[in-house]
């Protein structure tokens, strides 16, 4: 168990009171943002009993989430890494369902690690892991405006009025997205490849959108996140990143350290 700013009270010396969302993110089981929402939805308990958004305890408390107790290692080195996710993976860290994911990408990696947002399962590209959980939040959070990019194949073709809403904006749910980047790099018979650059992340935004213009997203490969960019990394596989890419990124999120 790591102190974290927590003494024994047995010496008589007051325990630092922590929030609980940021002690499940410290650990590594997920972000701070997915630890508010299992929070919210009544999922935790501290030595027994529930939680609720705000409350307070220790690292010597014992955290349960969904009935697993939640074992905080000692402080491990954080790792940030990117993966080309293939199409056929569920970005989760298991699934009821028994589908392959990304995890089984990164078995040999001996930190736990989790996903940093999310592709569909017929999505492919670049995908964030890490066991920083503050990272991971700033990475997602609505107010960053984070930009990602997409390599998008649509058929069977696209006009200037299309072109005009994606890139203005589309109903989705009765809120419209944000002004879009649309470039046309291709055009075939029958389709069409496109660069879309969005700056918010809402659930399969890019499929979505298109759909609402009457077009079928043939292929969806994410090719950049922010500064990072996905390069010539193969599918199926992994690396770390590197100092300059991370400070990047950090720059970029409003966190430069």
């Amino acid at each position: 168990m790591r102190s974290g700013g927590c003494f024994p009270e047995r010496y008589g010396e007051i325990v630092e009171k922590i929030r609980i969302q940021k002690i499940i993110s410290d650990s590594g089981y997920c972000s701070r943002r997915k630890a508010e929402a299992l929070i919210d939805q009544g999922k935790v308990k501290v030595n027994g009993r529930p939680v609720k958004l705000g409350d307070k305890c220790s690292y010597r408390d014992v955290i349960s989430v969904d009935g697993e107790r939640l074992y905080i290692a000692p402080k491990k080195n954080k790792l940030y890494i990117m993966l080309n996710k293939p199409r056929g993976y569920v970005t989760t860290v298991s699934d009821e369902l028994e589908r392959r994911t990304v995890m089984d990408l990164i078995a040999d990696i001996d930190e736990r690690v989790y996903p940093v947002g999310r592709l569909d399962r017929n999505s492919e590209g670049l995908l964030l892991l890490t066991n920083d959980g503050e990272f991971a939040n700033s990475i997602m959070h609505p107010s960053r405006h984070i930009t990602k990019t997409y390599r998008v194949t649509v058929r069977p073709d696209i006009d200037e009025e299309q072109l005009e809403k994606l890139s203005t904006g589309v109903d989705l749910d009765g809120k419209m997205t944000l002004p879009a980047t649309v470039v046309v790099k291709e055009k075939q018979e029958g389709r069409v490849v496109l660069l879309i650059t969005i700056k918010e992340g809402r659930n399969r935004q890019i499929r979505r959108m298109c759909e609402a213009v009457g077009l079928e997203v043939a292929r969806l490969r994410r090719v950049s996140i922010g500064p990072l960019r996905l390069g010539m990394l193969k599918p199926g596989t992994w690396r770390e990143l590197t100092a300059d890419e991370l400070r990047a990124l950090r720059t970029a999120i409003g966190k430069e350290k």
